[in-house]
């Protein structure tokens, strides 16, 4: 069978798809990946082909800072990738709307790989879940609005919605996390299947890794490992990490994600990274902070540690949520009045929250994602499938 990945092109959505590609390849099949040239690297690793997105004319149109804007230059670049390798089944990622269109267009099943937890409504049990920040209809509702305005602009006509979350799952959707991240009670949409993390990452240049952890151990404190994702618009969290790292018992380790404009203050014991892995130094860290987003918060999880968080923006307060009610982790304010240094020392001092998120993480390695994913994507080949959009055939 030849499968044809076509991510969105950051590393939270890449990964998972290379981790599901692999097991795929593994079990015979032929697996390209479209991504940007500059994915080369990470694509030669994982020994899997790449067919370069500018070749096909979707230069910009995988930036999931995009995703809102890009689905015709999606969907023009998915039809011809899908059409050069013969693609029986595309792969995707949630956003990535023009794999949608070119699946019901093609006339092959698409499987759309989902976020740790379910972000849309629920097929019933979610009732008494409280609104705030923004109700899992009204998410929906907004997703099939920027749907259907992107099918407008491919010329396929609207379409209504049909279940919670259809025509959004493809064929199947792909949750990262675990039951225990959903709302308890709530149902999920038949389509909608828990695989785990599906865990991949390129290897850390021994050199860069080596630098990192020598800068660490001259210091000596305990390390905090802080993811900062994307900052929307709220507040910026360099006051907050100032304080908390000046004078105080601790040392951090901040990826700077997607984020920009760094500001660390003078003598704070702050190390500021931008790398394309994040393993090696999790390891290193006795806490993770982070806004909230997937890839941070199930990298802390498969390592048993537990998480401060202060959500800014999209899945991060619906995750955030998630992962305080499962008890692996806590709010921590972004105000820099509110004693930063005593909430890390609550953070490290707080056994159950330890051994909750051991126990969270255990689940998620039993579970082997990319083979879970891989069983779900070839049921969805070898009986009827759904379309995105369209009925059962």
């Amino acid at each position: 069978m030849n499968i044809l990945l076509c991510p969105l092109s950051s590393p939270g959505y890449l990964y998972p798809s290379i981790a599901i590609g692999l097991e795929l390849r593994r079990r015979g099949h032929r697996v390209s990946v479209l991504g940007p040239a500059a994915a080369e690297p990470l694509l030669a690793e994982a020994g899997l082909p790449l067919l370069a997105t500018e070749r096909y004319g979707g230069r910009r149109s995988f930036d999931v800072r995009r995703w809102n804007r890009e689905a015709p230059g999606q969907y023009q670049a998915i039809r011809r990738a899908a059409r050069d390798v013969q693609a029986d089944l595309l792969v995707t990622s949630v956003l990535c709307h023009g794999a949608l269109f070119a699946a019901e267009t093609l006339d092959v099943p698409v499987v759309v790989i989902g976020l740790t937890a379910h972000l849309w409504a629920y097929a019933a049990g979610d009732e008494a879940e409280p609104d705030w920040p923004a109700s899992r209809a009204w998410r929906t509702r907004e997703l099939l609005r920027f749907y259907n305005e992107a099918r407008e602009q491919v010329g396929l006509p609207a379409r209504s919605a049909t279940g919670a979350g259809y025509p959004l799952t493809g064929a199947a959707l792909l949750l990262r996390g675990d039951p225990c991240l959903e709302y308890p009670g709530a149902v999920l949409p038949e389509r909608v299947h828990h695989v785990g993390p599906c865990a991949w990452e390129p290897a850390a240049d021994p050199a860069e890794l080596d630098d990192v952890l020598d800068r660490l151990d001259r210091v000596g404190k305990p390390v905090v490992y802080v993811h900062l994702g994307r900052i929307f618009d709220g507040t910026s969290p360099w006051p907050r990490l100032n304080a908390a790292f000046t004078d105080g018992p601790f040392q951090a380790v901040v990826e700077l994600g997607r984020s920009q404009d760094p500001r660390p203050a003078p003598g704070a014991d702050l190390v500021v990274v931008r790398k394309p892995w994040m393993g090696p130094l999790i390891d290193r860290a006795c806490l993770v902070l982070t806004t909230g987003t997937s890839a941070p918060v199930l990298n802390a999880l498969l390592r048993g540690r537990p998480l401060g968080l202060s959500p800014d923006g999209s899945e991060q307060w619906l995750l955030g949520e998630a992962c305080v009610r499962a008890g692996v982790a806590m709010y921590v304010s972004n105000d820099p009045g509110r004693d930063p240094i005593g909430t890390l020392e609550s953070l490290q001092r707080n056994g159950g929250l330890r051994a909750r998120a051991v126990e969270v993480g255990h689940r998620l390695a039993a579970a082997d994602g990319g083979s879970r994913a891989a069983d779900v994507i070839l049921q969805v080949v070898s009986g009827p499938f759904t379309r995105a959009g369209a009925t059962a055939r």
